[in-house]
């Protein structure tokens, strides 16, 4: 089942197009990782969805219910984690929650019990320390609580790990992907090794449309696809072998590079280098980062996709 599908969504403001016929959609319980530069329209998607903003013209439904025209039953299906979440420094992580629970109504037997719960899995003590001594991971993870308080069937978090030392980040990444247990996960970031790690599907913004999706095991094979490099010992039998496969780029006086298209038959790379007696140092296969990918979508590099 789709939890979230954006159907031919196109938003802008005054005279700049910011999403141009976006259309996706997120399978039910997975982490959908939505990634582009600043400006592409990441925030602006998230808060159409939210329903924090209308788009211009599409439609966005979650769980089958449309935003627009169906709010309250999206809004209560939907929790979301802005970039930076506020609190009421001035208030315990369990008074907050209690109050954030007294809002959404949810009777406070069922209540205490899940604040419990919740403490215990982002790591908080229930004690009483108030939020404005928090570090920045913290009051992360405290958002992440808050967005999961009322159970939602999909969690929104808008650069969650942003600002985080690598083990903040590894807390919160730890956190999402034990959520989508119980949650569907979409969440931006700028930190591609993020969505290597966690995302079922990985969507790349780019100029208000997608200008790729791939699955986990998509981008697998994606990077499998990788440059050859031969480092030789001499400049002589670089030269030599140059001559024979002439379609190496020379990156040194002793090392020649293959691109993917180039190296797939690598085994006559090798023979070559046999039959001709050549030493080399290395041979290794150089696969593209989930960097390189995303420099190649938007025109930044060379041709990897």
């Amino acid at each position: 089942m789709e939890a979230l599908c954006l159907f031919h969504v196109t938003k802008s403001f005054g005279r700049k197009k910011v999403l141009q016929d976006l259309s996706f959609s997120v399978p039910e319980h997975t982490v959908f990782g939505f990634i582009g530069k600043n400006g592409a329209g990441k925030t602006t998607a998230m808060r159409l969805i939210c329903g924090l903003l209308k788009a211009d013209a599409g439609d966005i439904t979650v769980y089958g219910n449309s935003v627009e025209k169906e709010p309250v039953k999206t809004s209560c299906c939907i929790g979301y984690l802005p970039d930076v979440p506020q609190f009421y420094d001035d208030m315990t992580p369990y008074e907050y929650l209690t109050l954030c629970g007294k809002i959404s109504r949810i009777p406070k037997p069922v209540l205490d019990c899940r604040i419990t719960q919740l403490l215990q899995e982002v790591q908080l003590a229930p004690g009483p320390h108030r939020i404005k001594g928090f570090s920045r991971g913290m009051k992360q993870r405290l958002g992440i609580a808050q967005a999961l308080l009322h159970r939602p069937k999909l969690l929104i978090c808008d650069e969650p790990t942003s600002a985080l030392d690598p083990a903040g980040r590894k807390e919160i990444l730890d956190i999402l992907s034990s959520a989508k247990k119980e949650t569907t996960i979409l969440f931006s970031t700028h930190v591609l090794s993020d969505v290597e790690r966690i995302c079922d599907q990985t969507a790349l913004l780019h100029q208000g449309n997608i200008a790729f999706l791939k699955t986990r095991e998509e981008l697998r094979s994606l990077r499998h696809r990788g440059d050859v490099e031969i480092c030789f010992r001499t400049p002589e039998d670089l030269e030599k072998f140059h001559k024979i496969v002439p379609e190496g780029q020379i990156c040194s006086s002793l090392s020649l590079k293959f691109s993917h298209r180039q190296s797939n038959n690598i085994l006559f790379l090798m023979d070559q280098l046999v039959r001709h007696q050549l030493s080399v140092e290395k041979i290794e296969q150089i696969k593209p980062s989930l960097e390189d990918l995303f420099l190649t979508a938007t025109g930044n590099e060379g041709d990897i996709l």
